[in-house]
């Protein structure tokens, strides 16, 4: 499949473009790619109208400097690829992405509105399928901020330490992810397009509608999570704006120091918290040494060994007979040991080099109440 994308470097068609050259789809095998955008040669594209299988058409003016550059830009840009098409009897499908303020009576929103109608006669006069897309406010990786986003934005000023400016907090906004546009976009491609409510418009799913303070909020979580290790809570909305504002973190921020907690035994660092996940912690054993030997009311815990070896040791409270279970763990051979509650338990370095256990808590440590017990298993 010859494949012609539009608007090549813009924030939707960079990341469509790395998919496509990335994956080994076999349903566009074997894929050429046609890729152009406006400081490119018109020569060019006229070539690639001529011998394109489909068109993403992705390109369109949103901040011009004159007005009438959306004309140009939106309508008139669409229509100079309609007459190719027609010029030279090329009836391949063609989606475009629109934007929902085509409803709206601005010059934008006219020149989005022309610009569809512009697909919808081609379809008419040389029966070319059209998939149109009125896509909501798009975020994600590569957005450009200060422009057109305002996740991008905030994002943006955020990861470095910077005010953020919010005008209506009530206003509400709907928004789709990046990703889940490049999974619409493969699924138009094998004619898989998911069909809107209403006329001849397709959609892009899931979309979620917040208010800006909802979605300020949101993002102020993030700002501090290299320092208290709170990891936030992966909502499906949350997990794609964690990752939105993480590419835009300075890349002398990527990395941060822990807190290591050392002494003769060894040390112990607490790597992440999750306010309904718990913590994941680092614990390190020095040849012989012993650690534990206490219990846990409710707390549970799960442990394993990715360097060294040693044993996991643990008694059940509850039984009369305190029978004793012996856990042998490696790196050689990782496996999980459960901590249930009620169950005294120790951990031991039993070989020659340090011992480094990897521990999930289902709860973050509490000093006001730390549910620890201490007893020799």
């Amino acid at each position: 499949m010859n494949i012609l994308i539009t608007g090549a470097h813009g924030f939707i068609a960079r990341n469509l473009i790395h998919v496509l050259q990335s994956k080994e789809l076999s349903f566009l095998q074997p894929l050429k790619l046609y890729t152009y955008d406006r400081r490119d040669a018109i020569e060019d594209l006229k070539e690639y109208l001529t011998d394109c299988d489909f068109i993403i058409h992705l390109a369109g003016v949103n901040r011009p400097q004159k007005a009438q550059e959306y004309e140009e830009g939106n309508k008139g840009f669409t229509q100079f690829i309609c007459d190719e098409l027609i010029q030279h009897r090329n009836t391949c499908p063609i989606l475009m992405t629109s934007s929902i303020q085509a409803v709206l009576d601005n010059d934008y929103g006219r020149s989005k509105r022309a610009a569809e109608n512009c697909l919808r006669s081609l379809w008419q006069k040389n029966g070319n399928k059209i998939y149109l897309y009125r896509l909501p406010n798009v975020y994600g990786k590569w957005c450009r901020p200060d422009y057109n986003s305002v996740v991008a934005t905030w994002c943006y000023h955020l990861a470095r330490n910077q005010d953020i400016q919010i005008h209506d907090e009530q206003k509400e906004i709907t928004l789709c992810y990046i990703d889940d546009v490049i999974t619409e976009i493969l699924n138009c491609l094998q004619g898989k397009a998911t069909v809107a409510d209403e006329s001849d418009f397709y959609k892009v799913e899931p979309t979620t509608r917040c208010r800006l303070s909802e979605l300020r909020n949101i993002l102020y979580s993030f700002k501090n999570e290299q320092q208290n290790l709170t990891l936030p809570n992966q909502t499906a909305f949350v997990k794609k704006l964690y990752a939105t504002y993480l590419s835009y973190l300075p890349q002398e921020n990527l990395s941060y120091s822990l807190t290591m907690h050392q002494d003769a035994r060894g040390s112990f660092t607490e790597m992440f918290h999750m306010d309904t996940y718990g913590q994941v912690s680092v614990n390190v054993l020095h040849p012989g040494i012993v650690k534990g030997n206490h219990w846990h009311m409710s707390k549970n815990e799960k442990y394993v060994v990715v360097a060294g070896e040693g044993n996991v040791k643990l008694r059940n409270l509850y039984d009369d007979d305190h029978k004793l279970l012996t856990y042998h763990l490696s790196a050689n051979k990782m496996e999980v040991v459960d901590i249930p509650p009620g169950y005294l338990h120790c951990i031991e370095n039993t070989g020659t080099q340090d011992m480094v256990v990897i521990i999930w808590a289902n709860e973050v440590f509490d000093e006001t109440y730390p549910d620890t017990y201490y007893k020799e298993v």
